[in-house]
């Protein structure tokens, strides 16, 4: 029986290639999304078997949209991305990813992290699973988190200058659970300066520069 996965990329030409390289080989693409958030409303849609999904989106980033989907549905997600760095992978395997495979890797790599997913294994790319098993044997425990994931995806909206009314309607709560959100996060960070929230937000990798 074919995998129907959901496909999740802000690049229209990327999505739709990934579309047809996956069709090609059998799968059943259910449904597309240009942002984390379009891919969470997607996925508990259309109840795919698999999601495959980048890591840097707007509105929601791919991490914050995998661990949704895992508290939601428990759909496996793999991340197909650029990013390398140690600290992208341990946040998203924290966030429940399953699979993280590099895009300058070859597309066969794709299908062997579909394969070992659905036999339940977790997937690395060759060239980078090494790196993550140093990063935690010898770096000690793993950072906790200062902010929660909705505290997270406001801080991302924000940092894409985002009102507290936008940000609001975006994640389908109140202007007042959106303000409180919002002044949790700065008094968390300490940091009350939008072009600071911007700066950090850079440098956690919820947007890019």
């Amino acid at each position: 029986m074919s995998i129907r996965v959901v496909v999740a990329d802000d690049h229209a030409m990327l999505r739709d290639a990934l579309t047809v390289f996956l069709e090609k080989h059998g799968f059943i693409v259910a449904g597309e999304a240009e942002d984390g958030a379009a891919a969470v409303r997607v996925v508990h849609s259309v109840r795919p078997q698999m999601v495959i999904m980048d890591l840097s989106m707007p509105v929601m980033n791919g991490i914050d949209a995998a661990e949704e989907i895992r508290r939601d549905s428990g759909i496996p997600v793999i991340l197909l991305t650029m990013h390398s760095e140690e600290h992208h992978m341990l946040r998203a395997f924290r966030a429940g990813v399953t699979g993280y495979v590099l895009k300058m890797e070859t597309a066969s790599d794709l299908l062997v992290a579909i394969r070992e997913v659905r036999r339940g294994n977790t997937y690395l790319s060759p060239g980078i699973s090494a790196n993550v098993v140093r990063e935690m044997l010898h770096k000690g425990p793993i950072r906790k988190e200062v902010l929660t994931l909705r505290e997270r995806q406001v801080l991302q909206l924000v940092a894409e200058g985002k009102s507290t009314k936008e940000l609001a309607a975006i994640l389908g709560i109140s202007d007042r659970t959106g303000g409180s959100h919002r002044s949790r996060m700065m008094d968390k960070l300490q940091i009350h300066e939008t072009a600071n929230l911007v700066r950090y937000a850079i440098r956690e990798g919820l947007i890019q520069a």
